[in-house]
């Protein structure tokens, strides 16, 4: 079935007209044909099944099958800490931490990282990763798209971690704790938790940085003999605290 993103008032409709970059990547991209169904969600969980009606060079028309349908929020949130990395590795990131259903992703810029964004550089970057971050929602069949908030100063940070029930860091430090056994003492049967991953720079964090982190309430964990980049770092807590939090989740 083909997926397309629209707005949360237009999937109330029994009929629409797309047009612009919507109908674009369907009729041009895709390819589409009159009578294929159309997967629509709005991102905030809502979904609903269309077929097309009629389609021309620029627009298509919809027609509703099915009632809207709303896929339930998760029951424990899992928020990204990540360093910003160089080039397009952050589009990587985006699109994978997408994918394994992570529910807010927090770009930081720390003392180390190279990227640096303000202003207006920074709002045009974040409208460049909402795009990156709905492909990969129509994609991987999500109905809800993860928050993708301002690139943010580490100085910033600490109110946002506090907000995390569970904090964990990749960390370099000694007191490291291997993953699993910290992973073992989550709980996944009580809802409405918010598990926070961090993961650092090239470079690493100051020591400073660091103690803060700490000092918020994370506990450092080691990945491992090797040194991961931040993407593969992120990937790897992500997919491991996905596995925990799904553990208790119905089969579909």
């Amino acid at each position: 079935m083909y997926r397309q993103q629209i707005t949360t008032s237009e999937i109330e409709h029994d009929q629409l007209v797309l047009r612009g970059d919507a109908a674009h990547h369907l009729l041009h991209v895709l390819r589409v044909r009159e009578g294929a169904e159309i997967g629509a969600f709005d991102g905030a969980g809502r979904t609903r099944l269309f077929h097309v009606i009629a389609r021309d060079e620029c627009t298509l028309t919809l027609e509703a099958k099915q009632p809207v349908f709303f896929c339930a929020a998760q029951p424990i949130k899992l928020t990204l800490f990540a360093c910003i990395p160089k080039g397009d590795r952050m589009d990587w990131l985006l699109e994978k931490a997408t994918e394994l259903g992570v529910s807010e992703i927090i770009p930081v810029m720390s003392e180390r990282t190279v990227v640096r964004l303000i202003g207006k550089q920074a709002e045009a970057k974040r409208s460049r990763w909402q795009r990156i971050v709905e492909a990969a929602a129509r994609q991987c069949g999500a109905a809800q798209l993860p928050t993708i908030c301002l690139p943010t100063p580490f100085s910033e940070t600490p109110p946002l971690m506090k907000q995390c029930s569970t904090l964990m860091v990749a960390a370099l430090i000694p007191e490291a704790r291997p993953l699993k056994p910290v992973l073992d003492t989550l709980d996944p049967v009580r809802s409405g938790q918010n598990w926070g991953w961090w993961c650092g720079p090239e470079g690493d964090f100051t020591a400073q940085e660091m103690q803060t982190i700490l000092q918020c309430g994370a506990t450092p964990v080691t990945l491992g003999p090797l040194i991961l980049r931040v993407e593969t770092a992120a990937i790897y807590g992500l997919a491991n605290l996905g596995c925990v939090r799904n553990s208790v989740m119905p089969r579909m």
